[in-house]
């Protein structure tokens, strides 16, 4: 390149990188007069920048190529990363889910709830605990129902049980009591074999209290699958004792239908816990007088129930006689003629204010009774009466002995200070019962209206319950293994049964014929 005269050319500059490079290895060494520290010497530090350096490595080579691919990788996976949760987000948003999940049920959900009372019936039995009211005015109750049978053996308790605490049974005929005031706040289950004494007849309000209860369990069997109903709501899912159950919302029959046609089974609004199975495992709502219930039902508790005598007492399989047996039935006239008598004593569950109770003697040789009679309610009051061939005769007495539950004996003689009127015929279940306890000495049964229901113990003897099914009357002869009869029962028009109980031996000599009326009987001054 040509220059003006008299002017040195102008050198040309070297590159950027190798001026850098001619300064740091041309500048001084720093610290060149200082001391040595930690052994760091010039040499360790390379040269000091002198003036004009590029400290800030401005000057430097740029970064090696493997250090910018990495740093673009990084940015590539946080860009899709970023790119597939914007996708997931857009896909799964939906609008917010309603506070209520409630929806009509299904058909397969309605065609369970259809099966529910027929499941019941083939399942037999669960144990069962409800609870009825709130608060202090609380009753509940333990035990189990048999929808097969069907039977109700439950305890009752709670702040609210007042005069219901202690045992029931009930079919749906009839329910008999054992009432305790003394029982444990809290319900139990009840012993699997009842207590034999202290029960009686009730007969409660319909659609109120524990016949609304009782109603309401024994509805909840069927023999056969309901009509589907498109009234079911489906409101979730749950799980019951481990169980998965859906909670359905669904109408449900809460007693027995009435005589008359217009008079259709009261039908009520409730919750069910109902598993895949169509088996029944909770339900709330209300009974008909509006009183909130919840019954809770325990599916693998299903023990064998015994009803107490009452209601027929342990079940059987009936069958026809054996020879053995038909020939014991055909000699018990005979043998009842030689036996002479049998002390006595009856209960007789006619009614909620007749629970009767009687102690006496009877004489099959002179076909006559004679016993007093009690009313579990009325401790003190007695009735005599006397049994003979043409009717029964009754007084009024005074009670003189003995409890409620079982009164003493009849005096023997009867009393002088009272007038008997005429007899007249049975009035009553009990009366019935005692004519068919001496009809037994003189009327052969026919065998070929007679099945034996069960084998059973009373009074440490083995028995063959009997029974007798003829147009007069449902009987049942207790006959123990000499052939002589220990107890006679009688079905009653209530649907129970009632029972005398026989100890057959010599019987003292009892009233017969009309006594005359003598100076009416005082009680002495204290």
């Amino acid at each position: 390149m040509e220059t003006p005269a008299g002017r040195a050319p102008r050198p040309t500059p070297a590159p950027a990188a190798s001026r850098g490079r001619r300064r740091r290895a041309a500048a001084p060494p720093t610290g060149a007069a200082g001391p040595r520290t930690g052994g760091n010497t010039p040499a360790d530090h390379g040269p000091e920048p002198g003036p004009g350096a590029d400290p800030d490595g401005a000057g430097d080579p740029p970064a090696p190529p493997r250090r910018r691919r990495a740093t673009l990788l990084g940015l590539g996976v946080v860009a899709t990363a970023s790119a597939a949760a914007l996708v997931a987000g857009l896909l799964s948003w939906g609008p917010p889910e309603s506070a209520d999940p409630a929806r009509p049920a299904t058909a397969a959900e309605a065609e369970r709830l259809a099966a529910m009372r027929v499941t019941a019936y083939r399942d037999v039995r669960s144990g069962v605990r409800v609870t009825v009211g709130a608060g202090t005015a609380r009753t509940e109750l333990v035990g189990w129902v048999d929808w097969a049978r069907p039977l109700v053996y439950l305890d009752v308790g709670g702040p609210g049980a007042g005069a219901d605490r202690g045992l029931l049974q009930a079919t749906p005929a009839a329910l008999v009591v054992r009432p305790d005031p003394t029982a444990p706040g809290t319900p139990a289950p009840p012993p699997l074999v009842p207590p034999t004494d202290r029960w009686q007849l009730r007969e409660p309000s319909p659609g109120r209290g524990l016949s609304a209860v009782l109603d309401l369990l024994l509805a909840l069997r069927g023999d056969r699958p309901d009509t589907v109903t498109a009234q079911a709501r489906w409101l979730g899912r749950e799980s019951a004792a481990g169980t998965p159950v859906d909670v359905l919302e669904a109408p449900l029959t809460t007693g027995p239908a009435g005589t008359a046609p217009a008079t259709p089974a009261p039908v009520r609004r409730f919750r069910l816990w109902l598993d895949q199975d169509a088996r029944l495992h909770r339900l709330i709502g209300r009974l008909p007088d509006d009183t909130p219930v919840t019954v809770a039902l325990e599916r693998s508790d299903r023990p064998t129930l015994r009803p107490v005598d009452a209601l027929g007492g342990r079940p059987g399989l009936a069958r026809a006689l054996t020879d053995a047996e038909v020939d014991r039935l055909t000699r018990l006239p005979t043998r009842l003629r030689a036996a002479g008598g049998a002390a006595l004593t009856g209960t007789a569950p006619l009614g909620p204010t007749a629970n009767l109770r009687a102690a006496g003697w009877l004489s099959w040789a002179g076909s006559t009774a004679y016993l007093a009679v009690g009313e579990a309610g009325t401790p003190g009051r007695r009735t005599l009466r006397r049994h003979q061939t043409n009717g029964t005769t009754r007084v009024e007495v005074p009670a003189d002995g003995g409890t409620a539950e079982l009164p003493d004996r009849p005096p023997l003689p009867p009393p002088a200070g009272v007038t008997w009127p005429p007899p007249t015929p049975a009035a009553d279940d009990l009366d019935r019962l005692v004519d068919a306890a001496l009809r037994a000495a003189s009327t052969p049964a026919d065998p070929r209206s007679a099945v034996r229901l069960r084998g059973d113990q009373l009074a440490d003897r083995t028995v063959d319950v009997v029974e007798l099914r003829d147009h007069r009357a449902q009987l049942r002869y207790w006959i123990d293994r000499d052939g002589l009869l220990r107890r006679v029962e009688l079905r009653t028009g209530r649907g129970v049964w009632a029972q005398l109980d026989l100890t057959p031996g010599p019987v003292p000599t009892l009233p017969t014929g009309t006594p005359r009326a003598g100076p009416t009987h005082r009680s002495k001054p204290r």
